[in-house]
């Protein structure tokens, strides 16, 4: 179906867009009572009853005890006019972006709570939504919509009570509420269990890489004592460089140009491609070297001790020591090797601005490796298979996350119908 301006049969034209005729249009304030949250002493926190503030109601759509970490001591009083209940909805006040502000989070629990004073608490004051299905409904497109262009605030993104009082929303008969809510409930139950396995996996690997790589755990087939080295001894290590910024002919000339940012945003082991590139001017004209596709551009201050392999020919800025195997050496070996010295490098580093540590130092570290090529290569195949598992269980969740995604966009606007068991109509 497509909202085009027009109204599609068996729906009606409303202030916030087509919605099934049966469906209602009604605000918040018709629905919930609203008040903002207790702010304790500094001295009260660390103890006593558990304590929802912004994080919390960012992460969850639907909130429990477990999912509340922090605790305020309070007074009875206190805790009665603060206390949220089961089925009351709770909106963060403030948040560092516009998208994120006035987010609403149900509470499902029956432990005791109270909330911050960067919440919001609503109160149920009818019968006419489902507490589940609110937890997904008020996070709805056409909700969050409104609520982000009332947010206020040039550095941090605010929004108040009467903001959230004259937000529209649609309004499901019950049963469809509860259809509804159990539908994605079950897509959350399924994420949950892939996001389960996701971190089990890394867990494993994460094991094996520490056994594997240390020669605590040996691969079938291989019994030589490995041999002790300095990293500068199985690499070529290289610093990088920045051209001139005010000079545009050194720009966007194609060659790939790496910052620490590119690294932490890459997503697997491999970097394909940088958003900035540099000309062969820009080049000749800093301390910038062009690196092997297989290079790992190891992060020296910013970011320290992160990594990635070079999918393509590229140069990286001054904020790297990148790798570039030697003969003798494994290029895969080296990488996951390059992943558990992480608090070598930190121990190493100095600075007083960024600690950063230095090519001197970061060749010195000593470690153990295999005597042969082949142990290297065996390792390494191991971790790589691990690694290929979880990329593909990640891309799965991400596809259930999408899936998720376009479920609220169809069922929160009556696009799709569901009847009380789950079973899918046309609208």
């Amino acid at each position: 179906m497509s909202f085009d301006g027009s109204v599609p049969a068996e729906f009606k034209q409303t202030a916030i867009g087509p919605i099934p005729e049966d469906w209602e249009v009604v605000a918040f304030g018709d629905h919930f009572t609203f008040q903002n949250g207790v702010n304790a002493d500094k001295k009260a926190y660390g103890r006593g009853v558990r304590f929802a503030n912004v994080l919390e109601v960012i992460t969850h759509t639907h909130l429990s005890a477990d999912h509340i970490p922090g605790q305020v001591q309070l007074g009875p009083a206190q805790v009665s006019v603060f206390s949220v209940k089961q089925g009351d909805i709770l909106f963060n006040r403030t948040s560092e972006t516009q998208d994120e502000v006035g987010l609403a989070s149900v509470y499902v629990g029956d432990e005791p709570v109270v909330f911050g004073g960067f919440v919001i608490r609503g109160q149920p004051i009818s019968d006419a939504f489902d507490p589940v299905y609110t937890g997904y409904g008020f996070r709805a497109p056409i909700v969050r919509a409104q609520i982000i262009s009332k947010g206020q605030g040039a550095v941090r993104a605010n929004i108040g009570q009467s903001e959230l009082r004259t937000t529209w929303l649609p309004l499901p008969p019950l049963s469809e509420q509860r259809a509804i809510a159990e539908a994605l409930s079950d897509v959350d139950g399924l994420i949950a269990q892939m996001e389960a396995l996701v971190a089990k996996k890394q867990g494993l690997k994460q094991a094996a890489a520490q056994t594997l790589l240390t020669g605590q755990t040996r691969l079938p087939g291989f019994s030589d004592n490995w041999r002790e080295v300095k990293l500068h001894d199985l690499a070529e290590i290289v610093s990088g460089g920045t051209p001139s910024s005010g000079k545009a002919e050194y720009w966007n000339g194609g060659i790939p140009w790496c910052t620490p940012t590119d690294i932490t945003e890459c997503e697997g082991n491999f970097l394909r491609a940088t958003p900035r590139t540099i000309s062969e001017a820009g080049l000749a004209a800093s301390a910038a070297t062009v690196l092997p596709a297989g290079t790992i551009l190891l992060c020296s201050r910013a970011t320290l001790g992160e990594a990635r392999i070079a999918a393509v020919p590229m140069t990286t800025n001054q904020g790297f020591k990148s790798l570039i195997a030697k003969p003798e050496t494994n290029n895969f070996f080296l990488y996951f090797l390059i992943g558990t010295l992480k608090s070598r490098m930190v121990e190493l580093a100095s600075g007083s601005t960024f600690l950063e540590v230095s090519k001197r130092d970061l060749g010195s570290i000593e470690i153990l490796v295999p005597h042969t090529s082949e142990e290297q290569a065996a390792i390494a195949a191991v971790l790589s298979d691990m690694d290929a598992e979880i990329e593909a269980l990640e891309a799965q969740l991400e596809k259930t996350h999408y899936l998720k995604s376009g479920m609220m966009q169809d069922l929160l606007t009556g696009r799709v119908r569901l009847t009380r068991t789950g079973e899918r109509r046309a609208a």
